[in-house]
């Protein structure tokens, strides 16, 4: 399948060269949003060999990521993975997750090595992933990781309307309501900023759009 793999990135100049020139080895071409980057993102994402869209202001992940998709659908693309721009995914573990997505609809990244993950966001990520059980009958063991992959044809029956982290969980919620056919594969990460991320505010947003998104009619 052709693959484009889209980062969603915001002030990401420490990391977003070495991240580019990795991801490249193992998919078409590297799309980088720089949602609305202060520094050099822009620049050093463009250098390492990525397209590069630009949001003048910062409008969200899950806006930034739509936009390199959208993008990637209009140049042909028939699968999409989705990584992070900050080095806390390996991208020497794109080919596994495609090679699953062969068998099914969406793939996802389980985070496996988490004892330097923050105590507060793994008991966070347990009450997400406990309600998703709940209201969708569908158990991913890591529902906020970003590390994952789809086809396109399933990205039109998964697109989000949510413009900041709640992407992630509305994008599962919409496999539970569609009933697409997923699976997971472990993979490992690096915590190289602390508390980058879904923050606890974020968390209990995420949890009261699980419980709307169940009650709309969407």
């Amino acid at each position: 399948m052709k693959t484009f793999a889209v980062i969603a990135a915001k002030n990401e100049e420490k990391y977003i060269s070495a991240v580019v020139r990795q991801i490249k080895k193992h998919v078409h071409s590297v799309i980088v949003v720089d949602d609305g980057s202060l520094d050099k993102t822009r620049q050093r994402a463009e250098k390492a060999g990525a397209i590069v869209l630009e949001h003048v202001v910062n409008l969200g992940k899950g806006a930034a990521t739509k936009t390199g998709i959208e993008y990637a659908i209009s140049h042909g693309a028939q699968a999409i993975v989705l990584i992070d721009g900050d080095g806390q995914h390996a991208p020497k573990e794109i080919p596994k997750i495609l090679n699953k997505l062969k068998q099914c609809d969406i793939v996802f990244g389980i985070r496996t090595r988490r004892k330097h993950m923050p105590s507060v966001l793994k008991f966070g990520n347990w009450v997400i992933n406990e309600a998703t059980k709940l209201l969708y009958g569908i158990y991913i063991p890591d529902t906020q990781c970003g590390f994952r992959a789809f086809k396109v044809g399933a990205y039109k029956k998964i697109r989000w309307t949510s413009s900041n982290y709640s992407m992630e969980s509305e994008m599962i919620a919409q496999v539970g309501k569609k009933r697409l056919k997923y699976a997971f594969v472990p993979i490992s990460t690096i915590y190289s900023d602390r508390y980058k991320g879904t923050t606890i505010i974020d968390g209990v947003k995420i949890v009261a759009n699980l419980i709307w998104w169940k009650i709309s009619k969407r």
